[in-house]
């Protein structure tokens, strides 16, 4: 692994320098049999004809593109990069008969052709392209990029990277890990779809229960957001191993974490995983949903997600 950097917060927030707002362009593409929704943001002072480094931002689990995905993919586009953020099957403007699934396998199917509609579009320079996965999607914008030659350099905020020791840890131990396998199973079984609420300050049977962000309405809690969890994605997320392509991706990654963000040994061990081929830089005193949209958080990160997709997208 390269060298890691503390960085706090306040400081690496000076070396910004937005710039005006992004255009925004709303697209649709396939993936699967299935028409997806997508927001492509481009400089504003874009011009027809030019040809773009572009990057695939996707966000956190259950989210829209409306939340922090559309966040990083305007401060990249202010930064001179196309940057399309989407809605995943069955979520939010991309409808499916399958809804509100957390299903790496799938999630990982649309962002890989998210990549392909990319390099398809006339912004792009089909040679200059990248990945930005936020928090959960950042183990499926891996596998993406370990399979797709569109992909030439990856990034990861606020990574939540597990294998099935974190899961363990993260829920409860295994006698808990496997209960609730055994609903999501139970759920996938039944003839219904068994909808949870993904977030809630007054429910406590909500997959997050008063979780900052989801639940307040100045910040995720946006009416685009669906706010729902199909308990049939307990078994496929619990048992995903988002660390193993560590050690078979050989393309640059950057990871920006914070020790108090979740999970961070599993940013630490993908990064020792992947040695010389990662960099990690790692926040002071920033939260999981402090990366999601707090202004300094958001542009600290991406700054140097721009400075990493400028080093290895020449």
């Amino acid at each position: 692994m390269k060298p890691t950097f503390a960085i706090p917060a306040l400081a690496a927030a000076l070396i910004s320098n937005p710039l005006e707002a992004a255009m925004k362009k709303s697209v649709t593409f396939d993936s699967a049999g299935r028409t997806l929704a997508g927001d492509l943001y481009l400089p504003d002072d874009y011009r027809e004809g030019d040809k773009l480094p572009a990057v695939v931002v996707t966000g956190a689990w259950t989210t829209v593109k409306e939340q922090m995905a559309g966040t990083y993919a305007a401060e990249l586009a202010d930064r001179g990069y196309a940057a399309l953020a989407f809605d995943f099957r069955g979520w939010g403007q991309s409808p499916d008969s399958v809804q509100y699934l957390e299903d790496p396998a799938r999630k990982s199917e649309d962002i890989d052709a998210a990549v392909n509609f990319l390099a398809s579009r006339p912004e792009v320079d089909g040679a200059r392209i990248a990945g930005l996965g936020i928090c959960a999607s950042a183990g499926y914008m891996s596998d993406v990029a370990l399979g797709n030659e569109h992909v030439r350099s990856l990034a990861l905020v606020a990574p939540w990277l597990h294998d099935r020791q974190i899961v363990e840890d993260t829920y409860g131990g295994p006698e808990s890990v496997a209960a609730l396998i055994e609903v999501g199973r139970s759920a996938a079984a039944s003839g219904e779809p068994v909808i949870l609420e993904a977030a809630s300050m007054t429910n406590e049977n909500a997959v997050m229960y008063q979780a900052p962000y989801y639940t307040e309405t100045d910040r995720g809690l946006i009416p685009e957001y669906d706010n729902k969890f199909n308990a049939a994605s307990w078994e496929g997320w619990l048992t995903y191993d988002a660390l193993v392509t560590a050690d078979s991706l050989r393309k640059p990654t950057l990871l920006v974490h914070s020790e108090t963000a979740a999970i961070p040994q599993g940013a630490k061990e993908y990064a020792r995983r992947m040695g010389d081929n990662a960099t990690a830089i790692w926040l002071e005193d920033t939260t999981q949903f402090d990366f999601y949209d707090r202004d300094e958080s958001v542009q600290t990160s991406v700054d140097a997600v721009a400075g990493h997709f400028e080093r290895t997208l020449r």
